[in-house]
């Protein structure tokens, strides 16, 4: 029997540098925040990476939203799910970059709306996230660690139809 090599080991599988922010919420506006367990009090929206890059955007929002809540878009009645139209390009912070091909330094996130009835339970992943809260826009902004995620909520408003 001969020593494994490096060669024998299955190849690293990376992150794609095109990701989704989905920013879920409720008709009022109320935003669901999801503190990350890789990061203690380090809050956010559900993000993700596409798992191929032939994934379309909307699938890769919809399966990261399932992953990381729970929610299953297509049995909650009243769900609906949004491209905004904005793409934000940005540096992947340092402490994640491994996560990444080598050389690879900036990601491209997609920004999704997600609008959901009050109420709907949420299912964390326990590996991803330690608690998540439901937060007036304004202060789920406050919240964000990452200034991409605050500046899309506080687009929000533009997003949804006014309340009557």
């Amino acid at each position: 029997m001969s020593a494994r090599t490096d060669q024998d080991a299955p190849p690293a599988s990376y992150k794609i540098p095109e990701s989704v922010l989905v920013l879920i919420h409720t008709p009022a506006l109320q935003v669901l925040m999801l503190e990350r367990a890789d990061r203690p009090g380090f809050w956010q929206s559900v993000t993700g990476s596409k798992d191929s890059p032939d994934e379309a955007l909307p699938w890769t929002a919809e399966r990261e939203v399932q992953e990381e809540t729970g929610i299953a878009l297509a049995s909650l009645p009243g769900a609906a799910l949004r491209d905004w139209g904005l793409a934000n390009h940005y540096e992947i912070y340092p402490v994640w970059r491994h996560r990444y091909a080598p050389g690879v330094t900036h990601n491209t996130e997609h920004v999704f709306g997600l609008t959901v009835p009050a109420g709907t339970p949420v299912r964390l992943a326990p590996r991803e996230h330690l608690q998540y809260r439901w937060l007036p826009w304004r202060e789920a902004a406050d919240l964000c660690f990452s200034p991409s995620n605050a500046e899309a909520i506080l687009q929000l408003p533009r997003f949804v139809p006014a309340l009557s």
